[in-house]
């Protein structure tokens, strides 16, 4: 088996990279977001992949200020997706979580962009693509193991 020169691989990572950061968008359009932020969804995603979570560790996930986060934090509070309980060892903390609303919110937003990926594979590809797509998957999974 020949091996790839290096010229393939930085094409392939460049063309990559591109459609990957296509397909994250389109995904985002699908989703459903009802008005959402998009540093409000990637919250709500931490907390329902990660569980709860304080404002400081969720601004080192984001990157952000805990000031930024904390107004993050603030909004989905009032729109109820949100709720906040005291930090057992440390009562200037606080720990926050999903509410069922936003645990619903995630569910249906995942299924939506689920739905049109699934619907999308089928219309545009053919069966033989399709397999062709389910194989380049699992070498996706094998680029991002640690």
């Amino acid at each position: 088996m020949a091996t790839p020169t290096p010229d393939i691989a930085m094409a392939t990572a460049s063309e990559l990279r591109v459609l990957l950061g296509k397909l994250k968008r389109r995904l985002r359009e699908e989703s459903g977001s009802h008005g959402l932020s998009w540093p409000q969804v990637s919250v709500l995603g931490h907390l329902e992949r990660d569980g709860s979570k304080t404002v400081t560790e969720l601004a080192e996930l984001e990157g952000v200020r805990q000031q930024s986060m904390g107004a993050t934090v603030a909004s989905l509070e009032t729109a109820g997706l949100l709720k906040g309980t005291p930090h057992p060892t440390d009562g200037r903390r606080t720990i926050l979580s999903l509410t069922p609303k936003a645990r619903a919110w995630v569910k249906a937003s995942r299924a939506a962009r689920e739905d049109w990926l699934f619907h999308t594979i089928q219309t545009r590809l053919s069966p033989t693509e399709q397999k062709k797509l389910a194989g380049a998957v699992e070498l996706l999974k094998r680029l991002v193991e640690p």
